[in-house]
């Protein structure tokens, strides 16, 4: 397996001085290697780990390659770090079996880990701030209450904030430092839950960056008390407003039916109704699968995960 190595030059200590970046030697994962940024400074959010995972055969003189950038990456790649439960996804070894198969391109994953604001960080920016000030305290309130006050008692979202931090700060580190093909088509983002509001949200915000959103269970009502209607209504009219025309993307969504999972359907038919109004074809460049019996969690989500990559990176 070949590692990645870096080279002491002068950009790259000139980036450790002004950013603070913290490069480890590559590590061992189950499948390929992942190096490891300790403390990715932001002028924008709090400073976070990030682990960019290659696959086997990556080098920095072969084939670039896409990017995947990952929300909540401390669950992708190990048990020992996964934060819910314990359960990692194992993106890299269903990467791997992908790629043996031949069904899909390899890819760089870049898991960007969430801190205590996570709430906060993966909240659309601009519909949350439209919801009327009482149900827009009432929300994140709900969320401090289960989560501690860490999740952010001052109810201001942070959404915007988290997204120029990946367009530009993270992306550009990444596309400097390896081997990527840095184009809209070839860049992807994923996430669950919150993370999956998220990720659509950046492909509406930044539809030229980002070439498709993999959304598994999307947390459209934000509270964890009540399945509130108002955000997720706010959350979708704006991405009515917002969402490129078909023709350039692809977006998967998905959802379970138990636990949080069986709040989603009634607002995700609402969002398919968004997806077909503006072209996106079910099937083609847009998927939203059903996944019965399945609860909100890490392993219902490792179990599927295979289905968005594929269709994100389908050999042609």
């Amino acid at each position: 397996m070949q590692k990645m190595k870096f080279s002491v030059s002068l950009a790259l200590w000139a980036s450790v001085l002004i950013f603070g970046f913290c490069l480890t030697t590559a590590t061992s994962a189950d499948s390929g290697s992942i190096d490891t940024v300790e403390q990715f400074e932001s002028r924008f959010v709090d400073a976070r780990r990030v682990d960019v995972w290659l696959p086997d055969g990556y080098s920095a003189s072969g084939p670039a390659l896409p990017v995947i950038y990952a929300q909540d990456g401390q669950n992708l790649f190990r048990s020992g770090t996964a934060a819910f439960g314990g359960t990692e996804w194992q993106f890299d070894e269903t990467i791997a079996k992908l790629v043996a198969d031949q069904k899909i391109r390899p890819a760089i994953v870049v898991g960007i880990w969430n801190t205590q604001k996570r709430f906060l960080e993966y909240a659309p920016e601009i519909p949350v701030n439209s919801l009327p000030e009482s149900i827009r305290l009432e929300t994140i309130q709900s969320v401090t209450k289960h989560y501690g006050a860490s999740a952010g008692a001052d109810g201001v979202p942070l959404g915007d904030s988290y997204l120029k931090f990946m367009v530009e700060e993270l992306k550009p580190y990444i596309d400097e430092h390896y081997n990527t093909l840095p184009n809209r088509a070839d860049t992807f983002l994923i996430g669950s839950s919150m993370g999956g509001l998220i990720s659509i949200y950046a492909l509406a915000r930044y539809p030229d960056i980002y070439g498709g959103a993999m959304c598994l269970s999307t947390h459209w009502p934000l509270s964890i008390e009540e399945n509130r209607h108002e955000p997720a209504d706010a959350i979708i009219a704006y991405l009515d407003s917002a969402l490129p025309q078909a023709g350039q993307h692809r977006i998967y969504f998905d959802f379970g039916t138990e636990t949080l999972d069986a709040w989603y359907e009634p607002h995700q038919s609402k969002m398919d109704k968004v997806m077909a109004s503006h072209g996106y074809v079910q099937g083609k460049d847009w998927i939203t699968m059903k996944f019965e019996g399945e609860p909100h969690n890490e392993n219902a989500w490792k179990k599927r995960l295979h289905i968005p990559v594929e269709m994100m990176l389908k050999t042609e």
